[in-house]
């Protein structure tokens, strides 16, 4: 959510040209990301989880695409955007720990309780 918070901030900063354009979409990303892992424990399933997890991902990748453009038009500075960029590694990091971890426990053996 913090990454979202700061997307927000970068994005007001973009010209008014970019209203409906990359400044929407650097919107819209950033609150992908926190939205889909948020429905992803939600759903039912450990297999749907792992899928928004990878949604989540997704987003994160379409968000860094979207700061290089911004940065490559003139529009924000690499200082600018070094923040948030920070941020997203560190939440691709976890998540692919995340779905990692529940690939992982999702294939485990059941083990019976031996009380």
């Amino acid at each position: 959510m913090e990454s979202a918070r700061l997307t927000y901030l970068l994005a007001k900063k973009l010209p008014k040209e970019e209203l409906y354009a990359l400044s929407d979409q650097m919107r819209r990303s950033a609150v992908s990301i926190a939205s889909n892992i948020a429905e992803g424990q939600q759903r039912n399933s450990t297999k749907e989880f792992i899928q928004f997890i990878g949604i989540a991902q997704g987003s994160r990748a379409e968000l860094q695409t979207q700061l290089l453009l911004a940065k490559d038009f003139g529009y924000l500075t690499e200082k600018e955007i070094e923040p948030v960029w920070f941020l997203l590694e560190e939440i691709g990091k976890m998540l692919f720990v995340l779905a990692q971890s529940l690939k992982d426990n999702s294939n485990a053996p059941a083990t019976e309780n031996q009380n």
